[in-house]
């Protein structure tokens, strides 16, 4: 008699169960760890350094576009998105430059996601209609080799 279950056997020894809990457990550390190190240092370490922009507030003075490649490789707003926009601190009265999100980006990066969906979409909605059919077969087989047997 055949077991409804539809968990492999394999699945459930005690090594290939210890093995799952090792990984999980590595990955989980690796996430937490990045977590941890990836934390911001104290404030008053970066107040120094920090652009104007962070700590008061600012006028746009020109509008977000797109950077060149040399502005790409020697500013480090242009590093982030490839756009940055000019701003006024009004405190300091200093001029900087500020990392920005395009509109034309933004909705560049809207149409890949919804193309990465769809493809997705597709891909698994082939692969239940395989794995129904092939169900299927395994059930009709099953009912044919019992009524064989009687």
């Amino acid at each position: 008699m055949e077991s409804d279950c539809r968990i492999p056997v394999a699945c459930c020894r005690p090594r290939v169960l210890i093995l799952h809990a090792l990984f999980w457990g590595l990955v989980s550390l690796r996430v937490f760890g990045a977590a941890l190190l990836g934390e911001e240092k104290p404030a008053v370490a970066k107040a120094a350094s920090a652009p104007c922009w962070l700590l008061e507030e600012f006028v746009v003075t020109a509008e977000c576009s797109q950077c060149t490649a040399f502005q790409t490789k020697t500013w480090l707003a242009c590093g982030q998105t490839g756009y940055v926009e000019r701003v006024n601190c009004t405190k300091s009265n200093r001029d900087e430059y500020k990392s920005c999100r395009s509109a034309v980006m933004e909705e560049h990066l809207f149409w890949k996601f919804e193309a990465a969906m769809l493809a997705l979409t597709a891909l698994f909605a082939i692969l239940v209609v395989i794995r129904q059919r092939w169900l299927d077969r395994l059930a009709s087989e099953k009912v044919r080799r019992q009524i064989e047997s009687i």
